[in-house]
């Protein structure tokens, strides 16, 4: 006896029969890359007369019983049926069985391509489509983006009619200047909305979000960033290791100098262990490089953690990009349901934007760009001790570090380099006998002792008072 969720997408992993429901249509395209899916449903959208089109993702099609309401439902039923399996017919080996075999039995075209540019012969041995339309279909969808989408969909059309084919795949640079609105775009594409003289912010992401639809939170950072004074570069890459994409790096902020970065790619360029590698397109003009994360999560599930982002994203996005020196901001979008597209039959998984935490992003962006304009005299610096309780013998606590001695190292390089620093501890000793004068975490004698810091009231209030009210409430509680 098979139970089935009533609802696609809410079961994890497809580990269970999913129905899909879907009726019968000119083409029913599967992939498991939802970018690729929203790019098919926007393109449908927006063509004037566009071919029926299903769209599934593969991840409910992992049961063999999904595939089997699927196929008697809807697959059979169609005129064209386009699979694109990433890793090859391995990942989705019963499905790959029933498709090709019911689909030829029931005269439906069926082409089974590679989810990435590499061919395969078994997949190409499936497939029952001409050699020009199998490359055709598979070039509009291996190079992406918005037109690609519309090409596909145009000769998958002209397939099912048998008509005159479309002109073939539009290349798509592997990194380039994006704008949003316009696409594809170049430095003067970009200087009619900057402000003459004002700092320049690279945003730099995968060329994935360009291929598919996925490029909401990089259009909200651009906003975000014009409404703070600074003019964003919006750049895509296919990998900070990539030499295309290094060189094309390369050359803009050659042009248009950074005065910080702000890095939405995962892992990092140096290798972890300290050894050789690659050269970091991004540590140029010794900006900043901010690393904002793209949660491959959903918000729900970064909402009710006990840790927030997942440990696949902790890794990727905080752990690894640490490696080159990222300064680390928060997770400004996370993966969900946007909606579901009743002309698809599909719900449409996408990026979605925090308004509220593009808005920190941003400022903060705005903020090291100020900070990098203003003279070091003038800057205001705080190097943060541990004061763990409950005895001094912790203060300024490092395991295997010196940490007095270091950091008095570090008032004396601050004070060269031009910082005001006063009265600086000459070493280690002098600065512990100045922390330890005034209050600590040691409780004994701590209400005897005079100095350290006050923070006025109304300081204290206007700052809380700013905080998020759950924050407000739980530090209440606990209070």
């Amino acid at each position: 006896m098979h139970l089935l969720a009533a609802t696609p997408g809410a079961v994890e992993g497809g580990a269970a029969p999913v129905d899909r429901a879907q009726t019968p249509a000119d083409l029913v395209v599967l992939s498991a890359a939802d970018t690729e899916l929203a790019a098919l449903a926007e393109a449908r959208a927006a063509m004037a007369d566009p071919p029926g089109l299903r769209l599934a993702s593969l991840a409910h099609l992992a049961h063999p019983l999904s595939v089997d309401l699927h196929l008697e439902r809807c697959a059979t039923r169609s005129r064209l049926v386009v699979a694109r399996i990433l890793g090859g017919a391995g990942y989705w080996r019963y499905g790959l069985a029933q498709y090709s075999a019911r689909l030829h039995a029931a005269g439906v075209p069926f082409v089974a391509l590679p989810g990435d540019d590499r061919p395969d012969a078994e997949l190409r041995a499936l497939s029952t489509v001409g050699d020009g339309d199998y490359a055709a279909l598979w070039a509009f969808l291996v190079e992406g983006g918005a037109a690609n989408a519309a090409g596909f969909l145009a000769h998958a059309k002209a397939m099912i009619a048998g008509t005159e084919r479309p002109p073939g795949a539009r290349p798509l640079l592997r990194a380039g200047v994006y704008w949003p609105g316009t696409g594809v775009s170049d430095l003067a594409g970009l200087r009619p909305a900057w402000v003459e003289g004002a700092p320049v912010v690279p945003v730099v992401f995968y060329r994935a979000l360009l291929q598919g639809a996925g490029l909401a939170p990089v259009n909200q950072l651009v906003k975000a960033l014009l409404r703070r004074g600074q003019n964003p570069l919006p750049v895509f890459v296919a990998s900070l290791k990539d030499p295309v994409s290094q060189a094309t790096l390369a050359g803009l902020f050659a042009a248009a100098p950074p005065a910080a970065i702000l890095n939405c790619t995962a892992f990092a360029v140096a290798s972890p262990d300290g050894g050789g590698g690659v050269d970091n397109p991004l540590t140029v003009n010794d900006a900043p490089v901010i690393q904002v994360v793209l949660s491959g999560g959903t918000e729900a599930a970064w909402a009710e953690g006990t840790r927030g982002l997942s440990a696949t994203d902790i890794a990727m996005n905080v752990a690894l990009p640490e490696v080159d020196g990222r300064i680390l901001s928060r997770a400004v979008s996370f993966k969900g349901e946007a909606f579901f597209d009743a002309a698809t039959e599909c719900p449409i998984t996408a990026y979605q934007a925090r308004g509220d935490r593009v808005a920190f992003v941003a400022e903060l962006a705005a903020r090291w760009t100020r900070l990098r304009c203003t003279p070091a005299a003038a800057r205001k610096v705080a190097l943060v001790l541990a004061n763990y309780p409950n005895r001094d013998g912790r203060l300024a606590n490092g395991v295997g570090l010196d940490t007095p001695a270091a950091t008095a190292h570090v008032l004396g390089l601050m004070a060269e380099a031009g910082y005001a620093v006063e009265g600086a501890p000459a070493d280690g000793a002098g600065l512990m006998a100045r922390l330890m004068a005034g209050p600590t975490n040691w409780l004994t004698d701590r209400a005897g002792r005079e100095g350290g810091e006050v923070l006025p009231m109304a300081a204290y209030r206007a700052w809380f008072d700013a905080q998020d009210w759950e924050v407000r409430r739980q530090v209440t509680d606990r209070w």
